[in-house]
Parts: C-alpha cells; structure tokens; sequence
C-alpha cells in the first residue's frame, strides 16, 4: 500500500481485512503530499481491526533504513522496529497525594458519568477514531448521538447580535481576521459570523443534551452546508472564549472550556476531557488539542541536533496555546478545494514549553494510551514560514520534540495521525504530570505505555 496523500480509511479496509497475504503500508516523507499522515490513520486503523501488517516510510526510497526493512519484508513478510522506548507504565512510584488526585478524578468519571455529544461518526474514514460503545462505558463515558442537521438548525435560530457580539469579542482581544471580498477563494466576514453562529448554537445544543464534551465531525455532511466548524472548535478548547447564553440569557458553561475533539476523533475526546480536568485539578492550565503528526525535520536546538516535529491540527487550535495568546492569533480562508462554503481557521505559531503528549488508540478490543513528554521549541520566522508553506499555512502549527523518542521510533508505535498536547506551566514537573496523567488513566482501565525518556 504505497501512500502519499490522505485516504478515507473504511475504504481501504474493505480490500485489506480479508486480504490473505502479507501487507507492508509505505509512506512518503513529505509536507505538501502528506503520505505519512494517511498512512498513520490507516495503521492505526488496522490495528483496530485486528489485521496484521508492516510498515515503512522514506524521503526518497534511498535510505537504509528504507531499504534494509523492505528486504526484510521481502524475505520474511514482516519489519522489525526499535520499540526499546515502550515501556509499560507502572503508578506504584507515583507520589501518593498525586496518586489519590488520580484515582478521585477517575472515579468522579465512573460515578457521575461524562455525556460525549458526537455530531456524526466517523469523519474522513477514520475507522481508528470511532470507539465502540462497551469500550467507552466501561470508563463511565456515554455517548449522546447527535446530528449536524440539528447543529445547522439551530445555527439558523441565532440573531445576528448573538454572532456580532462573538465577534467583537475576538476583535477586542487583538485576533486578526484576514477578510477579502470574493466568498469563492477568500475569507469574508460574512463567513466568519455564519462561524460565531455555529459556535453559539454547539454551546447551545451541548448544554441542552448535558453534554461535558463535543465533537463536530464537518467532513462530510456540514461542509455542503455552512462554513468550516474551525473557528468555533478553537474557541470551545480555550478557557477564556465568547461568552454564550442561552435563550433566556443564563450564561452556558461559565469560565470553562468545552472540550472539543476535532474531526469526532473519540479517542481525542476522551483525552481531552479527562486532561482538561485533571490539569485543573492540578492547578495547571488545561486547554489541550489534538494535532496531526504532519512532517517533520532536525534541526539544530540549543546546540544539539533534535528531529522537529511540525504538529499541524487543520484548522484550529486553543489560543492559549499561541504566542501571543489571541493578539498572536488570526483567521485564515480554509482551502476551496475542500471548504467550498468557506470559514476561517484559528490559528497561530505555539509557544515554547513543555508538553505531555498522548494517544488513547484500540487494540485486541481494548482501550490503551501512549504517553510521553516532550516541550515546543521557538524555530527562526524564515523557518516557520518555510514549513508552513511546505504543509498548510492557513493552519495552527507546534513545532515539537519528544523526549528520548526518535523519528523512527514515533512512526513505528503511534498508531494514529493525530496527536494530544498539553502544556505543562511554570515549575510543574513535566514527568510527573505526565505520570499523573497516566495513573487516571490507568484507574479509568486503560492500559498504558510510558514512551521515552
């Protein structure tokens, strides 16, 4: 299976799970044709559907590594990979008080239950992001099936006041919109208000099934519809967002985030509500995201060479997590070629920090988690700029290196094209988050794996 653009998934499952003979999954490394992130989704779903398979990928099909694995396949039907940074987590050296903070949280989830309201399964043949429903309640997570034709409904019931006030909103916190005049190819501020609409009417609909997560599939079924989910799915991860109200003006949610998961990833869903919380707990900022692993180069940090991930979520990230907060934020026309209605991205360069990384995936029926830390490093403009252009420069982007993982290592394990990212503030131990984090999980009945350093 030789990738180098996304593919729907589900389609291609239906040759390879009855296939007989052995399969190797090849990818290219490269920003603009992003074979490695379809290939990723696709391992992951195959994973899922319990089909074993191989898997290389290669700039230029050159590289021994590329070519010491492929005669390997060829000789065997099988590649072998350097997975010495897997180790499996155990919480018995977890600091007690911290441990009781996870296992509290853990059984608050299993007790009072979490409603997940899922607009649509199953966005672009994700197969790997659709978590069958035994599996979810077995964490105390229910789902609330929901529909985009209610969410464009109820876009239709919000004034125009309403999406002018969620605009004003962004305007006076500095986020810049990059408005044109032809709705065709570039974005206007038409689209945007139609955006702060959709915004209004998600909190609205949340709040009225008791949803404490959502996510907005949009590819297929809306894009046809209204303009891109984005700007709103931004909004709802932040914390400090556009008050909402609901008809007779109590405000929905107050001085929370509502965490979203892009693209109705569920797996991301789960990680995302249960970060945003247990970072709370902490005292520590929860807004967190999914990326794509989207590209990636070495580059020269503080006097070491580290391989620079280029995370690229397409279409919106939390402000908190830009340099510059929404000041350093804009709003940029999602491609026509896929967002023929429109709407505009949040997006922004990240902040240096420290990070947690993660990825709850589905294997042998069973739920389990990846975890790591590592930290967003500050690249030169020219650079940023570079990359950008290479990948999509309407989108959000965190340039990231993790800790004790290599390149080659994070394609062979990771077993998805997304990614969950945290920031980890002031003198907070990154390790010891991470492996806080992991203790919820693991009193939640995930199975865990430490990754790295």
């Amino acid at each position: 299976m030789a990738e180098s653009v996304w593919q729907y998934s589900h389609h291609v499952l239906a040759g390879l799970v009855s296939h007989e003979g052995p399969i190797l999954v090849v990818a290219n490394w490269d920003g603009t044709y992003p074979g490695l992130v379809g290939a990723l989704n696709l391992t992951g779903s195959l994973t899922k559907a319990g089909v074993k398979y191989s898997f290389l990928w290669s700039k230029d099909f050159t590289d021994t590594f590329f070519k010491v694995g492929l005669k390997e396949w060829l000789d065997t039907g099988r590649v072998t990979h350097d997975l010495s940074h897997v180790n499996r987590f155990d919480s018995t050296h977890v600091e007690e008080d911290y441990l009781l903070i996870a296992e509290k949280l853990a059984a608050r989830i299993q007790d009072d239950k979490v409603i997940m309201g899922v607009f649509d399964e199953g966005c672009m043949g994700m197969f790997n992001a659709i978590v069958p429903d035994d599996l979810m309640h077995a964490l105390g997570i229910y789902k609330e099936r929901l529909s985009q034709s209610t969410l464009y409904a109820n876009m239709l019931t919000v004034s125009d006041a309403e999406a002018n006030a969620v605009l004003d909103w962004m305007l006076q916190k500095g986020m810049n919109f990059v408005w044109g005049t032809d709705p065709a190819n570039e974005l206007t501020k038409e689209q945007t208000l139609e955006q702060c609409k959709m915004y209004i009417a998600a909190v609205r609909l949340a709040a009225e099934f008791g949803c404490d997560t959502i996510g907005i599939q949009y590819q297929q079924g809306l894009k046809e519809l209204t303009a891109a989910s984005d700007l709103a799915e931004g909004l709802l991860n932040n914390t400090d967002r556009p008050p909402v109200f609901d008809t007779k003006g109590k405000e929905l949610y107050s001085t929370v985030a509502l965490p979203h998961f892009n693209e109705v990833d569920e797996c991301a869903g789960i990680d995302g509500y249960v970060t945003y919380h247990l970072w709370r707990e902490l005292g520590l900022d929860g807004d967190n995201t999914l990326h794509d692993l989207r590209y990636g180069e070495t580059f020269t940090i503080d006097g070491k060479d580290e391989f620079v991930w280029v995370f690229l979520i397409s279409g919106a990230a939390p402000a908190s997590h830009f340099k510059g907060g929404y000041a350093g934020a804009d709003s940029m026309r999602q491609p026509p070629m896929f967002f023929g209605k429109g709407g505009g991205t949040l997006r922004g360069v990240s902040r240096p920090g420290k990070i947690v990384w993660s990825r709850i995936y589905i294997d042998n029926n069973e739920l389990w988690c990846d975890i790591g830390t590592g930290r967003c490093v500050a690249l030169p403009e020219t650079e940023v700029d570079r990359l950008w252009k290479l990948t999509d420069p309407q989108w959000p982007v965190m340039h990231g290196v993790l800790d004790g993982v290599s390149r080659d290592q994070m394609m062979a394990k990771h077993k998805a094209n997304h990614i969950q990212v945290v920031y980890v503030d002031a003198d907070f131990d990154v390790r010891k988050a991470a492996e806080i984090k992991a203790a919820t999980f693991v009193n939640l009945g995930i199975s865990v794996n430490f990754c790295g350093i």
